[in-house]
């Protein structure tokens, strides 16, 4: 079975605050390491009052101390909100202080809306061909500087933390593939050009120094619970997250209600319905139904799961169960 890594959204639930949220990424950073899980990414958004992580390097850090074998990264960095040398100091000095665990994400998407974006100060004129320069310029800085370099990163040059590119287009496998470096795609909230991204990634990659051969991997939404109905139930805080999101009233992580089907308009059924089509919900047995039949239809290299409960030791034991249901896969095989 491929192996599972964690996307961390650093989820706010209702009645809570974003201290107690970056505490309960530790907590889960430290549970799914025990459970065997390959690596723990958070992600860059803003203004968004039920996500934690806008500060994503501060964040990684915070989780980075109290771990201490599992890969730490981002999923990923914004790269058109900052400058290359800014990202590339921030993660020389998180892979200096834990060699060899750090990874490096990188989207394309300002990770907020465009008033948010303005308020950062990013060059809203900037035209997305620069996304490719600004990777090419953030990897130079991890290269061992050369005599007489006039601008390096310290901590960063020599370092060679690895690249990702991030994205739910075919923009990002192009570009993925044309610089040889390994892919994630958004699979979990934007799945509708997963199969085309994935196809043009995997014909068109040329090696490169980091990766000699295509490494894809996929993001998943996964909420597990003993039964299929209490998954169901639990899986409705994602489900109101997204409607709210959408509808322009971003908050925190809303309780589960029952019976969410129900509550749910045509229009509303229909977006969720494509926006979460990847979803895996349900019981250890469904889970691993999910699972096997996702990975045959996609031949994923790695999937990367994100679970927002509301109740935080619930999401500990919906991991707990994953990893049960993967193990077993992996023993079956």
């Amino acid at each position: 079975m491929v192996p599972l890594s964690v996307l961390d959204l650093a989820p706010v639930p209702d009645g809570s605050d974003a201290g107690q949220a970056l505490w309960n990424s530790l907590d889960l950073a430290r549970h799914v390491e025990a459970l065997g899980f390959r690596r723990y990414w958070m992600a860059e958004h803003h203004n968004m009052p039920g996500i934690a992580s806008a500060a994503t390097a501060v964040a990684l850090a915070h989780v980075a101390a109290g771990t201490r074998a599992i890969r730490i990264g981002s999923g990923g960095v914004m790269l058109p909100n900052h400058a290359p040398l800014l990202i590339a100091e921030q993660f020389g000095t998180l892979a200096a202080l834990h060699p060899g665990r750090i990874e490096l994400g990188l989207g394309r998407a300002p990770g907020t809306d465009q008033v948010t974006a303005r308020a950062m100060r990013r060059n809203l004129f900037a035209s997305g061909d620069e996304f490719p320069r600004d990777v090419l310029e953030l990897m130079s800085y991890f290269q061992a500087p050369e005599p007489g370099q006039a601008v390096q990163a310290v901590p960063g040059g020599g370092l060679d933390v690895p690249i990702w590119i991030l994205g739910s287009s075919t923009y990002g496998a192009q570009l993925a593939a044309l610089l040889g470096l390994p892919y994630a795609f958004a699979s979990h909230f934007a799945p509708t050009y997963m199969m085309e991204a994935a196809k043009i990634y995997r014909e068109r990659f040329k090696p490169s120094a980091q990766s000699s051969q295509p490494c894809l991997m996929f993001g998943l939404n996964v909420v597990a619970a003993p039964t299929d109905a209490e998954a169901r139930f639990l899986f409705s805080s994602v489900q109101q997250s997204f409607l709210n999101s959408r509808r322009g009233q971003p908050g925190k992580l809303p309780p589960p209600v029952p019976d969410m089907d129900s509550r749910l308009d045509p229009m509303a059924r229909a977006m969720l319905d494509d926006t979460l089509a990847c979803a895996i919900v349900g019981s250890p047995e469904t889970v691993r139904r999910g699972l096997e039949a996702f990975v045959n239809r996609t031949g994923a290299d790695e999937l990367i799961v994100t679970t927002s409960v509301h109740d935080h030791a619930l999401r500990r034991r919906s991991f707990s169960i994953l990893a049960e249901v993967h193990g077993s896969m992996g023993a079956a095989a």
